[in-house]
């Protein structure tokens, strides 16, 4: 079956099979929030994109491989809401943005800066800090080698616009700045995108819309 990353509550996930990286996309929760098991198909290592609701949808797609690592996007509920059920089950190392750790209740093994590595078997991914949604979001950006990049964005791009800055104006500034400087201006139009809610997108499809994003403040 071909990826659409369209994926529903109560579904099944939808997977991406790249060379080196399996891709699993699972909606959960009240939020629709989505989930993204990475998995090394050279080693069988897996990392969790943030445990956000139903712990038993999230243990059920990690399987009985475990996991080794769970990473946060940012501090909002919404994505930590299952992470103390996970980690307990899994005995998973945790990762969160530096600057929004101290927001997330299940303690965070490794502090995540701008530029730092995260791995899952021999897959690398590249932390980028996207300041504005929360002060520490982090998107996870993993350049296939085989092919175009992939990026997680958590909370901070989405199909349409940036994330929600509740109308601050200075958050709004950061945050388009950061997403425009750090995704937009070093990766390229096939970029695929897996946002933290909804359908994913491609830098390309929104790449267009930068100037009226920033002309309508949001």
């Amino acid at each position: 079956m071909t990826y659409s990353g369209a994926v529903k509550v109560g579904g099944p996930a939808d997977v991406h099979e790249l060379a080196d990286l399996m891709i699993s996309k699972v909606a959960v929760g009240d939020m629709n929030n989505n989930a993204y098991l990475l998995r090394c198909r050279a080693t069988g290592e897996q990392l969790l994109i943030d445990a956000a609701a139903e712990p038993e949808t999230l243990l059920s797609l990690i399987g009985g491989d475990g996991i080794a690592s769970v990473v946060t996007t940012h501090r909002h509920g919404d994505h930590w809401g299952a992470l103390q059920a996970v980690v307990d089950a899994t005995g998973a190392r945790t990762y969160a943005g530096a600057l929004d750790a101290e927001g997330i209740p299940v303690p965070t093994d490794v502090l995540v800066a701008d530029g730092d590595t995260v791995t899952v078997g021999r897959v690398s991914l590249t932390a980028r800090h996207l300041v504005g949604h929360t002060p520490g979001s982090i998107a996870l950006v993993y350049d296939d080698p085989h092919g175009h990049p992939h990026v997680f964005t958590g909370d901070c791009l989405f199909p349409g616009g940036v994330g929600n800055t509740h109308g601050d104006a200075s958050a709004f500034a950061s945050l388009i700045d950061d997403v425009e400087g750090k995704l937009f201006a070093q990766l390229p139009d096939e970029t695929w995108v897996y946002p933290g809610h909804g359908n994913d997108t491609t830098l390309g499809a929104e790449r267009p819309h930068l100037a009226e994003w920033r002309e309508r403040g949001w």
